[in-house]
């Protein structure tokens, strides 16, 4: 196993806090670049953490290139399927609710003796949330809320 490429110490020799730190970061890395799954990511972060020898310390990143990961992929692919996946459960949620409200104006309005404001502020809150549907779909096409913060829409 090639502990001295990584830095850590060879064979049996005690590794240190900063190498068990960098052992985490390469991991992370390794995980944002999608190299490793959530559970090998927890599993071999443990082993990191837990590790007394270099050659401990190196078992969980053997199977994993060494060096820098591709930094645009490390940084952008994560935040991206983040965002995507908030703004669509986002966008579901607030579509929901506009239904919601919607059925209650109707509802209220169809009842005899109806108190107009009663009706109406349902109905307000329903156009509100279908304005935010809109809104959080203009926005998403553009690229605002799909990981490419600090570049401005098209």
């Amino acid at each position: 196993m090639d502990t001295a490429g990584r830095g850590f110490p060879p064979g049996h020799l005690r590794a240190s806090d900063a190498e068990r730190d960098q052992a985490l970061s390469e991991l992370s890395e390794a995980y944002q670049a999608g190299r490793i799954t959530a559970d090998e990511f927890d599993w071999r972060s443990t082993q990191a953490l837990i590790a007394r020898t270099g050659e401990e310390l190196a078992a969980p990143l053997a199977d994993l290139p060494l060096g820098q990961v591709d930094a645009a992929a490390a940084h952008t692919a994560t935040p991206q399927r983040a965002d995507s996946y908030l703004v669509s459960r986002l966008t579901i949620g607030t579509f929901l609710t506009a239904i919601c409200f919607g059925g209650v104006a109707v509802s209220s309005a169809l009842h005899p003796g109806v108190d107009w404001t009663v009706a109406l502020t349902p109905a307000a809150v329903a156009v509100f949330c279908v304005m935010l549907v809109i809104a959080l779909r203009v926005r998403t096409r553009r690229g605002r809320l799909s990981g490419r913060r600090g570049q401005p829409g098209r």
